[in-house]
């Protein structure tokens, strides 16, 4: 049959081409309604078997990582957990005062030091644009803290002026209290504020965060909300035991709850990075999957049109040295 193949293709163009021509028009041929995407007969297997095998192991990564990602989502979701008792009783006695005006605004934009977890950390950046516009004015002065590389990337463009303090790499070593509270310390060291607005993504579930602002005030402000008789009016109601004076116990009160609640932003914006990361790597997973499918459906039009047009080929040969 190979002989039969290569004397046909030797002696069929001194012979006739029109036999040739003639059959491989002919409705045997595979159309281009079979062939599927115009050029898809004409793709070399080999190309697309390395673009299968190459989706085969970004699939394998994208696996891993989403088991990964939720090995970490189970150790850090404990600790979130845990964490919210420690600044509620600070709101019920503080408040929470997202609308209080303040000369001095320090957003504290908390975001993930690593990528491919959707859209959290955009999420983030856009609050904190719109907080900063929000309490920006001609005797208002906001300032940017930041925690995490991709708020850095993104605010760093168009706000670098107003970036007071960037820490990075938080999530390097396993989060604890200790750690936070000394970034907390570091903060308050080097920032002037009358409002500590803390921005981050509260988790909810692998599938649900929501983006929160929580408020820090001053013991200035605490001192000035509560004598105008505002909703902090029942500090007053309070007995103070010890020699500390009353702007003393509101400082080191201001102190407490901002490292609380820093703690408490950071482990669930931990939380829902990896719920997100867990997401995205899910639908990575699901569109490799597809499209491995799809590559599969092209090798096999192609090969099977290449077989085709070397069977047509031999026929042809066959017919020529026949006649």
């Amino acid at each position: 049959m190979a002989a039969l193949r290569r004397e046909g293709r030797r002696f069929a163009p001194l012979i006739s081409p029109r036999p040739i021509t003639a059959v491989r028009s002919s409705p045997i041929a595979p159309t281009h309604e079979d062939e599927g995407p115009i050029g898809v007969r004409y793709i070399s297997t080999q190309v697309v078997r390395n673009r299968m095998k190459s989706v085969k192991n970004i699939q394998k990564i994208t696996k891993a990582m989403k088991m990964v990602a939720a090995s970490k989502l189970r150790a850090v979701q404990t600790k979130a957990e845990n964490s919210r008792g420690l600044w509620q009783p600070f709101t019920a006695l503080l408040g929470d005062l997202p609308s209080v005006d303040v000369k001095k605004s320090v957003v504290v934009t908390i975001s993930s030091d690593k990528g491919l977890c959707g859209g959290i950390n955009s999420t983030s950046v856009k609050i904190s644009k719109g907080i900063h516009k929000l309490n920006s004015g001609p005797e208002k002065e906001t300032k940017y803290v930041i925690l995490g590389e991709k708020a850095k990337a993104q605010l760093i463009r168009d706000s670098k002026k107003d970036i007071e303090l960037i820490i990075t790499e938080l999530q390097k070593n396993p989060l604890n209290y200790t750690q936070v509270s000394v970034l907390a310390d570091e903060i308050l060291k080097n920032v002037e504020f009358d409002a500590l607005r803390i921005v981050f993504n509260k988790f909810h579930s692998v599938v649900s965060f929501v983006p929160t602002v929580s408020t820090v005030l001053s013991p200035e402000i605490v001192e000035r909300e509560a004598e105008s008789g505002g909703k902090l009016g029942d500090l007053d109601n309070y007995e103070v035991e010890g020699g500390e004076t009353k702007g003393e116990i509101l400082q080191n009160l201001a102190e407490f709850q901002f490292s609380c609640v820093m703690f408490n932003a950071v482990l669930e914006n931990a939380c829902s990075e990896q719920g997100a990361r867990m997401s995205a790597m899910d639908s990575s997973s699901r569109n490799a999957g597809d499209m491995l499918d799809r590559l599969t459906l092209t090798y096999n039009r192609t090969r099977q049109a290449s077989i085709t047009t070397e069977l047509i080929e031999i026929i042809s040969g066959a017919s020529a040295l026949e006649g």
